[in-house]
């Protein structure tokens, strides 16, 4: 089985034959040991010194590394022939507060806190399933910025941070086949007039959740006020994702409205008198009977698909709902990788160091989604036959690997249970927290399975 991180960067050329093979055998073996430390991966002290010189070359061009990944993701669009896809944008802080050698950080939301900011832009199917990552900007706050918040009304959306948004789904659009339909999905930092008013190529969509209880008519009447006022059109299911211990997953019945909406243009500058009002649509989604003790769910979203009956309304609910992959993304890209314990004396490095563990936490959240969707599929997808024949043997005691193996359900369980996944019945499938940390046990099973073969292969065959 070729190896996956060459698969997935098989066209890259960074211009030096030994770069190419160095970023293969760093980015499978940070995959292998997702959350290790840079030694702990790299095994001795000369692989150590040689990822530490590829994060510090600058032959190393981050722009060539996505470039190559998100050609592998438009493969992976036209293979399976997908009409639509979503463009998923988030926006994460990475804390290097305790790093106070590195160089080219900034201010952070919490003003002294260091560090860098990251606007991501994760690809997914309508199923859910996560293609890649396929735009990804990382800045720092220059710090004389700091405490200069109050004017932020009176400046242009191209001197704000709010730009970000704009300039993904540019970039966005730029990389997709212009044939393919294309919904960008945001949460409530999104919601802006220019977002809204921006170009958009044909068949490019928004879907945005509300922030503001906004004007939309001149008689300053309100958003959420106008769809309280539209005629129920269908009641929902919606799984609420776990965000903590004390508010675990959940499903949620919610009552489902929609209606067209024009917003007007912000008032507070002066600007507004060459901006017209929009016509959007909107998509309320409110529980009515929450449990006891329980915040009710209620998005508005906000829209410029045509949304005409409830079946078009359930598809907004849908993909919004989808929105948890890029929040979970950066979960994995921080506790499951620890981007943040990284010691790099440069932000330029640590930028460099991102594009790899970037593709690594969206392998892991690949892998589970994919063991959810194609649970019969074989586990040599994405297992080499020692890795699958090691798993077998550590669960199974005394007992020859069979020949045919496992599939990718079972193998992940497995993988997922080394992490501490209990399987019983309410545990539902596993998640991407216990197959990082199983991954780094499976890595070891692995390595010290290839070993006894090499020394008694008769006895481990």
């Amino acid at each position: 089985m070729q190896p996956w991180a060459a698969s997935e960067l098989a066209d890259l050329s960074l211009g030096d034959k030994r770069l190419d093979k160095r970023i293969v055998v760093l980015l499978e073996s940070l995959s292998h040991q997702p959350g290790a430390s840079l030694p702990q991966v790299c095994g001795t002290w000369g692989h150590t010194k040689a990822a530490y010189r590829f994060f510090a070359s600058d032959r190393v061009q981050v722009e060539a590394i996505e470039a190559a990944h998100q050609r592998s993701i438009c493969q992976r669009i036209a293979q399976a022939a997908l009409p639509r896809v979503l463009a998923i944008q988030d926006t994460t802080e990475l804390d290097f507060t305790s790093h106070h050698a590195m160089e080219g950080l900034g201010h952070l939301s919490a003003a002294s806190h260091q560090g860098l900011r990251v606007h991501s832009v994760l690809c997914a199917s309508t199923a859910g399933m996560p293609l890649g990552l396929l735009h990804q900007s990382v800045g720092a706050r220059d710090p004389k910025t700091r405490g200069q918040s109050k004017d932020w009304r009176k400046r242009a959306t191209s001197d704000k941070e709010s730009q970000r948004w704009i300039d993904a789904l540019v970039t966005t659009e730029a990389l997709l086949p212009q044939e393919l339909n294309l919904l960008t999905v945001a949460d409530r930092e999104a919601d802006f007039y220019d977002l809204f008013a921006a170009p958009r190529r044909r068949g490019s969509d928004l879907l945005i959740r509300a922030a503001y209880d906004r004007r939309v008519t001149a008689e300053a009447r309100r958003l959420f006020a106008q769809l309280q006022q539209a005629p129920l059109c269908g009641r929902q299911r919606v799984l609420v994702r776990r965000h903590d211990q004390e508010r675990p997953a959940r499903e949620a019945l919610v009552s489902l409205r929609h209606a067209p909406v024009e917003i007007l243009p912000p008032r507070y500058s002066a600007r507004d008198a060459t901006r017209l009002p929009l016509s959007l649509w909107a998509v309320l989604a409110q529980e009515e009977e929450p449990p006891s003790g329980v915040k009710p769910l209620l998005w508005l979203l906000l829209t410029t698909c045509p949304v005409q009956n409830s079946q078009a309304a359930q598809e907004c609910l849908h993909c919004y709902a989808l929105r948890w992959l890029i929040e979970r993304y950066h979960f994995v890209l921080k506790s499951g990788c620890r981007i943040e314990a990284l010691q790099l004396a440069r932000a330029q490095r640590m930028r460099r160091a991102l594009a790899l563990y970037s593709l690594v936490a969206w392998r892991l959240l690949w892998l589970s989604c994919q063991a959810r969707q194609e649970p019969g599929s074989s586990c040599t997808t994405v297992l080499a036959a020692h890795e699958w024949q090691a798993l077998w043997c550590r669960l199974h005691p005394g007992q020859a690997p069979p020949e045919e193996p496992p599939s990718l359900s079972q193998a992940v369980r497995w993988i997922a249970g080394l992490g501490g996944f209990l399987a019983r019945k309410s545990d539902g499938e596993p998640g991407v927290e216990t197959l990082w940390r199983g991954l780094r046990r499976l890595d070891d099973i692995a390595a010290t399975w290839q070993l006894l073969r090499q020394c008694s292969p008769d006895t481990y065959g």
